[in-house]
This record gives C-alpha cells, structure tokens and sequence, in this order.
C-alpha cells in the first residue's frame, strides 16, 4: 500500500509539472505545452493594448479639445484619468483574480477596453468620453495588475525574460499608437472620431487567446485540484495516509514593507512621468512650432525606445543584487531630457524624444522589482497590487498639474521646472526599491 501511495504521489507530481488540468482531470504535457504557448500570445497581444488608449488620444489632443470644447484645465482633467482608474480599479484585480482566475479577468479586461474604445469617440460630449474612457482604462487596471502574475505564475523561472517580452510588446503597441494616429486619421478623412476608434480593432483581437483559458486557474491552481484529487483517492483505498492539503497563503501586511512602500513611489512617480510625457509631450512640440504630424512621430520616438529597452532591461536587472545604479541611469536621461525641452525644445527634438524614452524605461523596471521583490505568487499579487494602485494614486495629480500650470502661466516653463523636480525624489525612492530584500522578510518582522 505504501509503494503504491508513493507510486501515485509520483505519479502526481510528473504530471503537475506538466501543467493544468483539463476537466479537474489528470494533467498531459500536450494541454500544458499547448496553454503556455496560447499563454504568451494571450500575453503580448495583451501588452499591446495596454496603451494605445492614452497614446492615441495624446497625438489627437488638440483636435479632441476642440471638437468637444475642452478647456486646458479639462484636458488636464482627461490626461489625469488613467491614473485614477488604474488607481482604483488595479486594487480589485487580486480579488477577482482569486474568485474567477486571472486569465478569466485578463479576457474581461481586453473585452472592457474593446467596448470603451469602440463608444467614445461617438459619445458626443466630454462627459460621454470620460465615462468610455473609463470603462476601457478600467480593463487596463486589472490587466496592468494581472500581467506580473501571470507572469510569476506560468514562467517563474523565466521571469526576466517574459516581463522584457511584455513590456517591450507594451512599448510597441505605445509607440504604435503615438507614430500611426494622425496618418490613419488623415487617411480616413480626418475625422478624429475614426482615429481613436480603430484601436478597438486591435483590443478585440486580444480577447481570443484568453477565451480557452477563462476557466483555468494557473498551473499553481491545478497542481491544488490534483493533490486533492490525490487525498481523495488515497482515502478510499485504505488506511488514510494524508497527503497534505493545499494551504491558502497568509495575506501579507504589505504596509509593513519599507521596499513596497518605496516600490509604490517609485512607481507613482515614473508614473507621473509617464503620463504627462504621452499626455502633453506632443502638443510641447506642436506649440514650439513643430508641425502635428512630426510631433505624432516625436512622441513615437520616445516611446518606441521602451522596445528594445524594455526586453534588454529586465533582464540586466534580474542578474543584478541591487538595481540601483540601472534606477540613476534612467533619472539622469530624464532630467537632460526635461532640460533640452525648456531650453531648446523645436532645435533638439529628436534628442530629447530620445532621452525620454529611456527615461520612461523606469516602467518595465518596476515591474521586473514586482516580481523580483516577492518570494511566492501570492506575495506578487499583493505587492503588484499595491505598487501599482498606490502608485498611480501619487501620479493623479500629475497630469492635471500640468494642464493647470500650462493654461494659467501661457508657456510650458513651469510644467517642466515641475517635471525636472520630481525626477529626484524618484531616482532617491527607485534605489531603496532595488535594495536585495522582499516584502515578505520585511512584513514578518
């Protein structure tokens, strides 16, 4: 009897390592080649659609504000809405996450973003389109939050490579939007209504490698429903030999962790950047005399670096105790970059286009610290949650800021003095983040 307990409990674990099961049944290597390939796709098609929605207003700004009759500190307004959203939605993604399985809430994301872009450029008013927008940067959030888990979830011992795969597939999908906006817009008559909406085309293709994994739970679930499986059989053949039963993780008082605080800054604050670079980079050049189209492919400079650098990054990162020094590097482009834009903004453009977009790298290097700064899959998903909804809570006000100062002082002077000082609290912040710890450690204590 023994032999044959230990004959299943291999047997069991062989298969587990193979992958989920289908129908709560024994696990095959064929599904769970097949799910980690549909997995990755499911992943980049994902990481393309997590920007476009901002990027591809940001080259249309001008033209939005004045079909709908927005005011500076409005658009300020709208620029500040994807933080708030990723703030307050990116917070819930854990629960769900929990309740239905990350593939099934990643699928509902694309189909939110899909619907949000599809409604909002027809909705006819500045109410409407901040209601749409919402809708589709609420399936943003969750996914944001999402990707880090998945990620730890089905290549832990790959995650530096997956999450270059992802953020450089986010970093194209960004500039994409950036660079191809204003063309297609102008090649479909100019109507800026039919610019903003064909994005939907590309959310709606994301949502199809999600479907055959919406009831799946994730390799770590499977290997659960196995080991039940396992007790249950075991028990029914003789003398109860308990394999032991699958134990939820404790929750973890996150808020303990000087590293998850100090992470969430500095995601908050690359954050701000970030989005006050796609939200009013462009219309800088426009108003320094750059034409709209050139400023359209500027802003498609700056985020078509996160492409390569964003694959490069994590994984120089991952082989590094502390990342620190790849934290300065990236400040230091920002603050030339901010420089070069208040000095001589029209003179240097594509330089300084350059400098931000490594700068803006800060983003795939907070979400390689995520997984690097937690042990288990369940400590990812608490610290992915609470750096990421934290952060973007600190970065709401940046934007709108922004808008504020531009409209009231008439020049661009003040915004960016602003920029330029808060790239050194995020450089101070960035280097504790990458201190050689994790949250678990710290919330033990």
């Amino acid at each position: 009897m023994a032999r044959e307990e230990t004959r299943t409990a291999k047997s069991t674990n062989t298969r587990s390592s193979a992958g989920p099961p289908e129908g709560g049944g024994p696990l095959a290597p064929a599904p769970r080649a097949w799910a980690v390939r549909l997995v990755v796709v499911g992943i980049v098609l994902s990481a393309l659609n997590l920007r476009p929605a901002i990027t591809s207003l940001g080259a249309l700004l001008e033209e939005v504000r004045d079909g709908l009759g927005m005011s500076g500190s409005v658009a300020g307004l709208l620029t500040s809405v994807p933080p708030l959203c990723f703030a307050v939605f990116g917070v819930m993604a854990p629960r769900l996450a929990r309740r239905f399985g990350a593939g099934a809430v990643v699928c509902a994301g694309m189909v939110a973003i899909t619907t949000g872009l599809l409604i909002r450029p027809y909705t006819g008013s500045t109410a409407g389109f901040l209601a749409a927008s919402a809708l589709a940067l609420m399936g943003i959030a969750v996914s944001n939050v999402l990707m880090p888990v998945i990620v730890k979830r089905w290549f832990p011992d790959r995650v530096g490579s997956m999450t270059g795969l992802y953020s450089m597939a986010l970093a194209l999908g960004t500039s994409a939007a950036a660079a191809v906006t204003v063309p297609v817009t102008e090649a479909l008559g100019g109507s800026w209504q039919s610019g903003l909406a064909v994005w939907a085309g590309l959310a709606a293709a994301a949502v199809l490698p999600w479907i055959p994994l919406v009831r799946d739970r994730g390799p770590a679930s499977a290997e659960s429903k196995v080991a039940r499986s396992v007790h249950t059989r075991v028990q029914g053949a003789g003398p109860v030999r308990h394999v032991p039963a699958p134990v939820e993780p404790p929750v973890l008082r996150i808020t303990r962790s000087r590293t998850a605080w100090a992470l969430a800054v500095f995601f908050g604050l690359q954050a701000t950047a970030a989005y006050i670079t796609m939200g009013w980079m462009a219309q800088i050049f426009r108003d320094a005399g750059v034409p709209a189209g050139t400023a359209g492919l500027l802003l498609a400079v700056t985020m078509v670096m996160g492409v390569p650098l964003a694959f490069v990054i994590p994984r120089v990162a991952t082989r590094l105790p502390r990342q620190g020094p790849i934290v300065l590097a990236l400040g230091v482009c920002g603050l030339a970059g901010y420089a070069g834009l208040y000095l001589a903004p029209a003179a240097g453009a594509w330089a300084w286009a350059v400098l931000l977009g490594v700068s803006n790298c800060a983003f795939p290097l907070a979400l390689t610290m995520v997984g690097m700064r937690a042990r288990t899959g369940a400590g990812v998903a608490q610290l992915s949650a609470f750096a990421q909804s934290t952060g973007y809570l600190i970065s709401i006000p940046g934007p709108l800021l922004v808008g504020v100062l531009y409209q009231h002082s008439g020049g661009w002077g003040l915004p960016i003095a602003l920029m330029i000082g808060l790239m050194i609290p995020q450089m101070a912040v960035g280097v504790l983040a990458g201190r050689d710890r994790t949250v678990e450690e710290e919330a033990a204590r």
